[in-house]
């Protein structure tokens, strides 16, 4: 066993163990704990169980995504009562759920690394149906609630978010923001993620060859609230968004032109022919520079966070901080 502490989770940062080797699990379970002392015990014992029932190798690996409550604190207890719990690590602030699914994704030493909340809106006990696709040969298995059990306020975000994340990824899969997933974790180490490059599921959906959806039950949030505010939902569209740049703006501009072009042939030919289209009046032309200068604004605005994005990255500030790690090799 270690107790770690560190200022952020990286190779120059902390131990060679943070490297993985050649996995020797199976499946490698990342959870991320965000205020969750109600639920993290019945949660964890319905997982357990689960895995135990499959007969196949694995890990668990927590990431407490700087919930102030006693989160960690029953998160050690799981730790030091298991040894198939490989790793626990406590975050000094809520850094979001991908950022904070990145540590336990560089630990993880899995073939197969298994995404899922610890909510309880999800059941663990429904794994071994996506085990069985990912047996069967898919580079991801992934749930869809088939009757989400949220808020309008939160399906209405995700339904813009699922729309851009299938363009992004260039698949039609119906529910990106259900975290009940597998994946493949040759995939997944191929991109190299860390505190300067966090885990983004998108770039790994679009790069895999195979995928599998499965129905999966969702319930209503028994405890607590959602980390996924409407700020951090917008934030992560608005991510997903620059994604999308290069052939928003090639989109956005060829229809710009064709209808630019539209309107100069209409005003040229209301100086030679008599037309019965809709005349050019001064409020029209001001209609259509009002609508043109917002189109640019927004079309900056997309720029301005592409920019500042790379800003931020080009000055190497982490995506998270680690306060404590408690870690071994798995089973």
């Amino acid at each position: 066993m270690s107790d770690t502490r560190a200022a952020g989770l990286g190779q120059s940062a902390l131990p060679a163990a943070l490297v993985p080797p050649e996995p020797e699990v199976d499946f490698s379970v990342v959870i991320t704990c965000y205020y969750e002392e109600r639920s993290i015990d019945e949660f964890y014992k319905r997982l357990s169980a689960t895995l135990e029932s499959m007969h196949r190798s694995y890990e668990i690996l927590f990431v407490n995504d700087g919930s102030t409550d006693g989160t960690f604190e029953r998160l050690r207890a799981i730790y030091e009562a298991d040894p198939h719990v490989s790793a626990a690590i406590d975050l000094f602030r809520n850094t979001g759920q991908g950022n904070a699914t990145t540590p336990g994704i560089m630990l993880a030493r899995g073939r197969a690394l298994v995404i899922i909340d610890s909510d309880l809106q999800l059941d663990p006990e429904e794994l071994p149906r996506l085990v069985t696709e990912r047996d069967a040969g898919a580079d991801i298995v992934t749930g869809y609630r088939r009757e989400r059990q949220d808020s309008l306020r939160r399906r209405l975000p995700s339904l813009l978010a699922n729309a851009i994340m299938r363009h992004v990824s260039h698949t039609r899969l119906r529910d990106f923001g259900c975290t009940f997933k597998i994946y493949d974790g040759a995939l997944v180490r191929g991109f190299e993620f860390g505190p300067f490059k966090p885990w983004r599921p998108v770039p790994v959906i679009a790069a895999a060859g195979r995928i599998a959806e499965v129905p999966v039950t969702h319930h209503e949030r028994r405890y607590g609230e959602s980390g996924w505010t409407f700020r951090k939902l917008f934030a992560y569209n608005m991510e997903n968004l620059v994604n999308l740049s290069e052939r928003v703006f090639q989109y956005v501009g060829v229809i710009c032109l064709v209808l630019a072009l539209l309107f100069m042939i209409r005003i040229a030919s209301a100086f030679v022919v008599d037309t019965a289209l809709v005349e050019v009046t001064p409020g029209l032309v001001l209609n259509v520079v009002i609508v043109s200068l917002l189109l640019t604004t927004a079309i900056l605005s997309a720029i301005g966070e592409f920019v500042i994005r790379n800003f931020i990255m080009l000055q190497r500030k982490p995506a998270f901080l680690v306060r404590t790690i408690l870690h071994r090799r798995p089973v």
